[in-house]
């Protein structure tokens, strides 16, 4: 017999299913507890704590009073964005996942964004990006508030491209990978040469030359990675 939180991933995957399949539509009240217990034959507190992993994923949504219940969630890609930014930050560190490889990673899906972002960016991505150069450019900016710098001008980037699912499926690579590269080379960097990358990337995005964005990001991505070469080079030579 299976025990109370394998039953419970259980009645959450298939509700789930009915969700992404559309069986259950935006907005639909589910079953009541009572209901769903009897439904799949457990107790209300298995029900519960499926309830509560539906939840944990922003699946569904629960309001109290006489038309109260559990109820199917609107999910936007700006919603999801924390839970796939914290997704990627325990995969790369729980597993064994080196520099280059998260360099190439966030580098390549960066650069899908960078033709369309020269195309599509706002004046407000333009702003946003030239407001974090001048940031970065402050010298008693501290290590940390430069990296948050640094993460909010990619984003900008990112999101000049026009398209909620690239957005997405990047706010991993840059809101999780980034920092790990920012604490991996923060020691090695020249902030000047980054902050003179970052401004010849929003010269470009304004001029709308893709293939200059395209060639700064590769700069950029060759830079990085020479810095995590040559910082783990350093500690070889002291251990």
């Amino acid at each position: 017999m299976k025990n109370a939180p394998d039953l419970s991933a259980q009645i959450a995957k298939s509700i789930r299913d009915a969700i992404v399949s559309g069986d259950l539509p935006v907005d639909e009240r589910l079953p009541s507890e009572a209901e769903l217990s009897e439904q799949f034959d457990v107790s209300r507190s298995t029900v519960r704590e499926a309830l509560k992993r539906l939840a944990a994923q922003s699946l569904i949504r629960t309001q109290r009073g006489a038309t109260g219940g559990a109820f199917v969630n609107r999910l936007t890609f700006k919603d999801a964005y924390g839970q796939q930014i914290t997704t990627s930050a325990l995969l790369l560190s729980m597993n064994a996942v080196d520099f280059d490889t998260a360099c190439e990673a966030r580098f390549a899906l960066e650069r899908a964004c960078g033709p369309l972002s020269a195309t599509r960016r706002t004046a407000d991505h333009l702003a946003t990006m030239r407001a974090e150069i001048t940031r970065q450019a402050q010298p008693g900016l501290s290590d940390e508030s430069f990296c948050a710098s640094d993460v909010a001008f990619h984003r900008a980037l990112v999101d000049g491209a026009g398209n909620p699912v690239l957005s997405y499926q990047l706010a991993g690579a840059v809101e999780a990978i980034e920092p790990l590269m920012n604490m991996i080379t923060f020691t090695a960097r020249s902030r000047t040469h980054i902050v003179g990358l970052h401004t010849a990337i929003a010269d470009a995005l304004e001029a709308q030359n893709a293939g200059e964005v395209d060639a700064l990001l590769a700069d950029l991505a060759a830079y990085t990675v020479q810095l995590g070469r040559s910082v783990a080079d350093a500690k070889k030579t002291t251990t």
